[in-house]
């Protein structure tokens, strides 16, 4: 049973200890026996808490909520329970077997759907990286080819999910970090809407609002039920998306219409895309025509602008260099260059060296392109279809940078970002679908972005695209149903 488990989703999951054919524990027993025979080979998971999570699962107060018992993973930076281990991929806290008291709203919404945390997943330092590969904790493997990367930040996640280890797991997103990995490992992986999740009580913002929580699912209708248990403000946040319609799981399946798409093979200036991705995002667009849909090469001309790579850069070292600060401000003492990373120290030294006055230009300057690119959802189009990254997962050891350029790693992760973090400036949903694989057997992802507020609207279609060319048999090399 442990290896039929392998392959449902979290719904189907859950509907098991509905009917009562199975038992909480039972599922959480199944999913830790997978993580100790799979994981040695993936490393995805790097903080378990298998004990907690069988009491979590036996006790008579488990949360009936609509996803009781099932397994379920938190990535290593943002959400957490109290008490969990907290380490942000980050040698010293690791080293600290730092401890969070309290337990965030997301997290917390999370255990009130019944759902069991059965530990955290291995995360770049700082989420900075579009791999998985941090010095606390050694590199993550692609259940699709050892070797290769699994994506960032929230690769330990995705190669968690994509090898059936749990059926779905929490991930974050500030540049790409949920989509990536999810095109990297054949699954949904869907950014929301800045302001639809909480990041309290701890904060009100992660970078300027880029940065968002989610997940990475095997199905559209884990990923749009998963949705509905976090979405909604708490008092105290500093703004907040519009709330849905009607739940976002009534939408897996709801009448669609006939869409007007833009989509493009083109990456924003002129960044070389490989075929493999020209050849997942073209097959896309037929699928979408041949069901119906308008759809037509264009796409937002705000794209090419390079002012937004700017803006986009100048938020993220102002913020690693203020986050080194809190956690010096946590532990008690500063936060030295032999405590971090290479790459994160330079680029909490360059967030030192801008001023204020050009933070606030440069937030300034992402709210004027933002308006630019959302004009062009506001000209007529419903969606935006792009390639998820503009090549194929690399092989890990692919971003690493040298001790005279420890930035080199940004510039490498800028084929696999370009289509990405342009929406995480301006606050879009947007989600990436496993519709393709190429000659090596590696998932190629394609992306859909819409208008603010309309998860709606990428839930229908994904559920049509998921019909109409399921995802679902795929299953990788390394995975814990033979």
């Amino acid at each position: 049973m442990t290896h039929a488990l392998a392959r449902l989703d979290a719904t189907a999951q859950a509907e098991l200890v509905a009917r009562g054919e199975m038992t909480p524990l039972e599922l959480v027993d199944a999913a830790i026996d997978r993580i100790e025979q799979l994981n040695p080979k993936l490393n995805a998971v790097v903080s378990p808490q298998f004990e907690r999570a069988r009491d979590q699962a036996a006790a008579p107060g488990l949360p009936r909520g609509p996803f009781r018992g099932v397994p379920f993973l938190l990535k290593d930076l943002g959400a957490h329970l109290a008490g969990d281990p907290v380490y942000l991929g980050m040698d010293f806290l690791k080293r600290l077997d730092w401890r969070e008291p309290g337990e965030t709203h997301f997290a917390r919404r999370l255990h009130e759907a019944g759902l069991v945390s059965l530990g955290r997943t291995n995360s770049p330092e700082l989420g900075l990286a579009t791999t998985t590969e941090p010095r606390s904790f050694g590199a993550t493997h692609n259940p699709w080819k050892r070797g290769t990367s699994p994506g960032g930040s929230s690769g330990g996640s995705a190669a968690a999910v994509a090898a059936g280890l749990v059926p779905a797991a929490h991930a974050s997103d500030g540049g790409g970090s949920i989509r990536i990995p999810a095109a990297h490992c054949g699954l949904v992986g869907l950014k929301p809407t800045r302001g639809r999740c909480s990041f309290g009580p701890d904060l009100g913002e992660r970078w300027n609002g880029f940065s968002v929580e989610g997940f990475v699912t095997r199905s559209v209708r884990d990923a749009a039920a998963l949705l509905d248990v976090v979405a909604g403000p708490f008092p105290g946040d500093p703004y907040a998306a519009a709330p849905p319609r009607r739940p976002y799981s009534e939408e897996v399946g709801a009448e669609i219409g006939r869409l007007r798409i833009g989509w493009t093979r083109k990456p924003p200036r002129d960044v070389a895309i490989h075929a493999d991705c020209v050849a997942a995002v073209t097959g896309a667009a037929r699928l979408l025509e041949s069901l119906g849909h308008q759809v037509e090469e264009a796409s937002p001309p705000a794209l090419e602008d390079p002012v937004s790579v700017h803006g986009f850069l100048t938020v993220i070292a102002s913020s690693i260099a203020r986050a080194l600060d809190a956690w010096a401000e946590k532990i008690g003492r500063p936060i030295e260059a032999p405590d971090v990373e290479p790459l994160t120290w330079a680029m909490a030294e360059n967030g030192r060296s801008i001023s204020a006055p050009r933070y606030i230009a440069a937030v300034d300057s992402n709210h004027s392109w933002s308006r630019q690119m959302l004009g062009w959802w506001e000209g007529g189009f419903d969606l935006l279809l792009s390639p998820t990254c503009a090549a194929p997962p690399p092989p890990l050891g692919h971003f690493a940078g040298s001790p005279e350029n420890p930035l080199a790693g940004i510039a490498k992760a800028v084929p696999f970002s370009i289509f990405t973090s342009p929406f995480n400036v301006t606050g879009q949903p947007a989600l990436s679908l496993p519709l393709h694989w190429n000659g090596e057997g590696l998932p190629i992802g394609v992306q859909l972005v819409a208008a603010t507020g309309r998860e709606d609207l990428l839930v229908r279609v994904a559920a049509q695209l998921e019909q109409a060319l399921p995802w679902r048999d795929r299953i990788p090399p390394l995975h814990a149903a033979p």
